[in-house]
């Protein structure tokens, strides 16, 4: 326990790091409404992204227009169809992926080692594992898409197995009761990351019972995000290759 005359130094240390921190960090305001973090990326691996529900077209066009002057790729996430088409007049190269409803500017995408596939439990799913999907590609990932085999069916995920086992990391999005993540996690040795929507009859809850099955899965090695949280899952997977490719150098 810190006495009363050893909180002093400690807030000046705490101080001098923070400071230190700030230093070699840079971040730019825009208006008076966004502070851009420019530091995202070499803490990350990737740029900071855009969450654009909530922000007018305003807001967006200001921060996209200034990032693209720093950054290989721009993203922007939860972008409606009429707000995009209000964009690409005032944005230079906007490119738009419907079914993620992700705006992006790629003007440099750099590869990166690894292979993520991504699980879809049913149609309905699919706006939120085209999120992780795109993501994950927008981050220079390599894809597999593999959608519409929930457990309802279960030999059409069966026949996957082979694709399953040669991906480095695992997105399985599932509504409904959620049940696909334990399932995967129970055939692969690798770490899956689950996503629960808010996709199911009035039991389901808006995606807390899906949440609630993955979190309480028996099967090990699972980490689940937020409900319809396709771009974290796709962030976390990143991060995980990341991670393992950092170490892979260091010991090399």
């Amino acid at each position: 326990m810190v006495g009363a005359q050893g909180f002093a130094p400690l807030l000046i240390e705490i101080s001098n790091i923070n400071q230190e921190f700030m230093n070699k960090g840079e971040f730019q305001s825009v208006g008076d409404f966004a502070k851009i973090d420019y530091q995202r990326q070499r803490r990350t691996g990737f740029p900071e992204v855009i969450f654009g529900q909530g922000k007018t077209p305003d807001q967006l066009e200001q921060i996209l227009n200034a990032m693209q002057e720093n950054h290989p790729v721009v993203m922007a996430t939860r972008i409606a169809p009429e707000v995009y088409s209000l964009l690409t007049d005032r944005v230079r190269g906007l490119d738009y992926y419907p079914a993620a409803r992700i705006c992006a500017i790629v003007h440099h995408l750099v590869p990166q080692p690894g292979a993520i596939a991504i699980l879809c439990a049913g149609t309905a799913d699919l706006p939120v594992a085209e999120e992780a999907a795109i993501t994950a590609e927008l981050m220079g990932y390599q894809v597999l898409r593999i959608w519409d085999v929930g457990v309802a069916g279960i030999h059409r995920l069966l026949s996957y197995q082979t694709e399953m086992t040669q991906a480095d990391v695992l997105i399985v999005v599932a509504g409904m009761e959620g049940a696909l993540p334990s399932v995967v996690a129970g055939l692969v040795d690798s770490p899956v990351i689950a996503v629960p929507t808010s996709v199911g009859y009035g039991a389901s809850f808006g995606g807390l019972a899906p949440l609630l099955t993955m979190l309480n899965s028996c099967a090990t090695g699972i980490g689940v995000v937020n409900i319809d949280n396709g771009f974290g899952a796709a962030i976390l997977a990143g991060q995980i290759l990341r991670t393992a490719q950092k170490l892979q150098d260091k010991h090399r």
